[in-house]
């Protein structure tokens, strides 16, 4: 019974919250009244971006969802969002229905241009998009440029980047190379 108390008050307070966000970002904020956003979830949207939510979002403690300025996140209907998980979106990412995270995934579209150097805050982008009915496992991180088709899993642990048919399984064997590097050179 508690439990469905709590999940009552997480859509009562997500309606709020995405209401409220609505007011700041009429044209550029979409939501379907049942979400499930835990109270400790950071969603910052900055003026400029798009963010769509399709149907029964559900999104747990300590996630941090990051659109930037001329960014565009879309979230599909029925996509689960485990614990602790970063979505940061500076171009665009869109994640397909009924897609579900495992805690502590990690989805960027971006990554910094170390050849310019890192304190300029430099960084060079490029879409990623996540299919239908996709499972990504625990503490992944799926890098920009990446795209999967429909039906993929993704192993837990799996750095990814690249692209991927459908109704594929993606797994890392756990070797580490080096590769020493000076300055611009690799």
């Amino acid at each position: 019974m508690r439990r469905y108390i709590n999940n009552l008050i997480s859509v009562v307070y997500s309606f709020i919250r995405m209401s409220l966000i609505k007011i700041f970002h009429i044209k550029n904020f979409s939501f379907y009244p049942v979400q499930r956003f835990s109270p400790n979830v950071v969603l910052e949207i900055r003026r400029g971006a798009r963010v769509s939510f399709g149907k029964k979002v559900r999104v747990h403690s300590g996630c941090k969802i990051k659109a930037c300025q001329g960014g565009e996140l879309v979230i599909g209907d029925n996509v689960k969002i485990n614990y602790n998980c970063i979505i940061a979106c500076l171009e665009e990412i869109q994640i397909g229905e009924g897609t579900e995270f495992g805690p502590a995934v990690y989805v960027y579209d971006h990554d910094h241009d170390y050849r310019i150097g890192l304190k300029k805050e430099q960084y060079r982008t490029t879409s990623v998009k996540i299919g239908k009915n996709c499972w990504i496992g625990a503490n992944s991180i799926i890098l920009r440029g990446t795209e999967l088709g429909d039906n993929c899993i993704v192993a837990a642990g799996s750095v990814v980047k690249g692209k991927y048919p459908s109704e594929s399984l993606l797994y890392q064997k756990r070797e580490i190379e080096v590769k020493a590097y000076k300055g611009d050179q690799l």
